[in-house]
């Protein structure tokens, strides 16, 4: 299951950021997935709970956003939604797909800093995912 070492590296490169900024824990961390990155979002939700554990992290709420898949067709300039598993035929001309144009993100997009004066239970937060 990849989708532990991708919460253990989200979980590591936040750990850091916080560290360098002198944060004390995390409220939330936003990821933007691509819906053709092969990530299954409830496998990453509960790996994502177990790599928190003991970590500034602990406690985060961890929202996903699902970047849709796109490619894009040169000879007509279409671009469309390939959909999964995709579609890399245009849907305009019939010709192959030039490049997949979105898609295969999977980045940090935003990370919030914990409150330092609230109580450290008030800042845990219900693991989520939003489309």
């Amino acid at each position: 299951m990849h989708e532990m070492s991708l919460a253990v590296a989200v979980v590591d490169q936040v750990e850091t950021a916080a560290r360098s900024r002198g944060a004390v824990g995390v409220s939330s961390i936003e990821l933007e997935v691509g819906e053709l990155a092969g990530v299954v979002a409830d496998a990453l939700a509960f790996c994502f709970e177990l790599a928190c554990a003991g970590t500034v992290v602990e406690g985060a709420e961890l929202i996903t956003r699902t970047v849709p898949g796109t490619a894009r067709c040169t000879p007509c300039a279409e671009v469309w939604p390939v959909g999964m598993p995709p579609r890399l035929l245009c849907p305009g001309c019939g010709a192959a797909a030039d490049g997949i144009v979105s898609g295969r993100e999977l980045q940090i997009r935003e990370v919030r800093w914990a409150d330092p004066e609230a109580p450290r239970e008030e800042q845990h937060q219900p693991i989520t995912e939003k489309s």
